[in-house]
């Protein structure tokens, strides 16, 4: 059969951003008014502190910028609703100071954040700011201190943080409150970076380089999860909330009825394992996912799109999926370092937003090369085992097709592990195998038989709890088998947030001691 393109799960944004162009900057309240729900904002802001000497040139300057920008101060606060959705929103005004943050900005973000966190409340932040107010230096400069803090107060509630960066967002505001969204979305065009253009050309005397500071070359770069305009961020914001938010209805376990399965050699899986045809990743969210909201890269400045990362529901279970996409390893390169990177964000943010994770394996083995070497393939397969079997959040692995070396055991330790039929698990490729033993691959199959890796000799030995059929081959029924699959990823996930966090911990504790 033809290779066939894989259907894909809507994104949070293009898969690829449009050319940039000079952005319209529409003020603190059009912003509210096109994300929030119409005539449901109420502000929470109080008259600003005092940090001006009455009659001086700094005060004259804050009286201009009130009048001209038509609010009284840098930050706006307060509260609204996203399709029905109660979120609190911090919204950065640039008309007054260029949107730069002082002391008495500094006091209205912390002071909303600690009201969201009190409130229980999403947080919407949409930052268009130069940075620091230089008319205050340091008193204003260290400010970000306490803005962090308060942030990572409200984070440890698992409320969810998206955040918008507006045209420009600079200095001090991206390296804090602005760069720590779960989400972090950026508008088409606009400027980003820590550094000022022109502190760089003053400093060095040279222009900075074009094209760096931009919210089109920070998705590239795996730094923004998407660049959308600001008529698309009232759906993204909606559909985040969806995912995290809404009250889930786990008192119905899906039935899952356990097949009897054929007694089929462990070389006919891996031959089934290894048809381009065969659904993976994108086509079980396709047609097995209720919601996805897909994110993009490390967060840290890279990529690896053979290592998906989103937000799902399956029927009512809502989880974080990382999945291994067999078509990005198969047509652009194998799983990186940077791979299990965007991995171990994942793992953050289940814990972060207190969901489930689920970690899909299909991958026919990690990279292998120099770079892989120097980015530290080793390491992170070491950091990603060693978080994944502490989180604290409930955790189901996915066997799904080829299962093979450090790539793959990287993202197993769970729960619960299920496996597709004919998804198998190895330290190499049967191959590979046989030409250690043998000094030849002819013996690939007898050597796959001899170690157990077909999903039948897992579920014997332990390994796995849960065979998912094939009827016979998951690429003839690419449609049924992912919604069968889908089906039993909620079953597993409702069972264990069923359970008390405790008993899950301690059943995980002796499933990994005694493997």
């Amino acid at each position: 059969m033809p290779e066939q393109p894989e259907p894909s799960a809507r994104p949070l944004g293009p898969s690829r951003p449009s050319r940039p162009h000079r952005p319209h900057r529409p003020s603190a309240r059009e912003l509210i008014d096109a994300v929030f729900d119409p005539g449901s904002f109420v502000s929470w802001d109080a008259p600003p502190l005092v940090v001006a000497e009455p009659g001086s040139e700094y005060a004259a300057d804050l009286e201009a910028a009130a009048a001209a920008s038509g609010v009284d101060e840098a930050i706006v606060t307060g509260e609204g609703r996203i399709d029905g959705h109660r979120c609190a929103v911090i919204a950065g005004e640039f008309r007054f100071l260029a949107g730069s943050i002082g002391c008495a900005a500094a006091e209205r973000i912390t002071l909303a954040l600690e009201r969201a966190t009190r409130e229980r409340l999403p947080l919407f932040a949409a930052p268009a700011s130069g940075g620091t107010r230089m008319q205050e230096g340091t008193p204003a400069f260290v400010t970000m201190v306490k803005i962090s803090a308060a942030l990572a107060a409200y984070k440890k509630r698992h409320l969810p943080y998206i955040t918008y960066l507006r045209h420009p967002t600079t200095g001090g505001v991206l390296a804090s409150w602005g760069s720590l969204g779960h989400v972090v979305v950026a508008e088409p065009g606009a400027t980003i970076g820590f550094l000022g253009a022109r502190v760089y050309e003053a400093l060095y005397g040279q222009p900075f380089p074009e094209g760096v500071q931009t919210a089109e070359n920070f998705w590239a770069n795996g730094l923004v999860d998407a660049v959308l305009p600001l008529d698309a961020c009232r759906e993204a914001a909606s559909r985040l909330l969806r995912l995290t938010m809404v009250p889930r209805d786990l008192d119905h376990v899906p039935e899952v009825p356990r097949e009897e399965l054929p007694d089929e050699p462990a070389w006919a899986s891996i031959s089934r394992s290894r048809r381009p045809d065969r659904p993976g990743v994108r086509a079980l969210l396709r047609f097995g996912a209720d919601d996805v909201l897909s994110m993009h890269g490390t967060g840290a400045g890279e990529t690896d799109r053979a290592l998906l990362l989103a937000l799902v529901r399956f029927g009512e279970a809502r989880c974080v999926v990382l999945g291994q996409d067999r078509r990005s390893e198969r047509v652009e390169a194998p799983l990186s370092p940077s791979g299990l990177r965007v991995a171990r964000r994942g793992m953050r943010l289940a814990t972060d937003l207190n969901l489930p994770l689920v970690s899909l394996i299909d991958t026919a083995g990690a990279a292998l090369s120099k770079e892989a070497e120097e980015g530290g393939m080793a390491g992170e397969i070491a950091r990603c085992l060693a978080e994944m079997v502490v989180l604290p959040v409930p955790t189901l692995c996915v066997l799904l097709g080829q299962g093979t070396g450090g790539g793959a055991i990287a993202l197993m330790p769970a729960d619960r592990v299920i496996s597709a039929q004919h998804s198998w698990l190895s330290p190499l490729p049967p191959e590979g195998a046989s030409a250690i033993l043998y000094r030849t691959s002819q013996r690939a199959p007898e050597m796959a038989e001899r170690q157990r890796v077909r999903a039948r000799d897992l579920l014997a030995d332990g390994i796995i709890d849960r065979i998912v059929a094939e009827h016979p081959d998951a690429a003839d029924e690419p449609e049924a088998f992912c919604r069968r699959m889908a089906r039993a990823i909620e079953h597993e996930l409702v069972e264990l947030t069923r359970q008390s966090t405790a008993d899950r911990l301690e059943d995980r504790r002796a499933r990994f001691r005694s493997l």
